[in-house]
């Protein structure tokens, strides 16, 4: 019988990893989603709760691009409008 170690986020239960480094991504990526969030539903009128998640998720699996995009680089927003 083979034993096979799976990690879990702490803020996702369903999904497992089969590699830690990769589970607390996850976990950090849901960390600032959540955040994120509620800044955006403090923020921004008439946002939705569902609506503030999912862009909030979206923001946050895509970080770097943003990141890049506030440090005076908006063409690097480009990048995810080819996705």
């Amino acid at each position: 019988m083979a034993v096979e170690t799976l990690y879990r986020s702490t803020r996702d239960l369903e999904t497992t990893f089969v590699d830690r480094k990769l589970a607390d991504a996850h976990d950090q990526m849901l960390e600032l989603a959540e955040e994120l969030a509620k800044v955006l539903m403090a923020n921004v009128p008439d946002l939705s709760e569902d609506q503030a998640e999912n862009a909030s998720i979206f923001m946050a699996k895509n970080r770097a691009v943003f990141a890049a995009a506030f440090k005076s680089n908006a063409s690097a927003l480009s990048e995810l409008s080819a996705e």
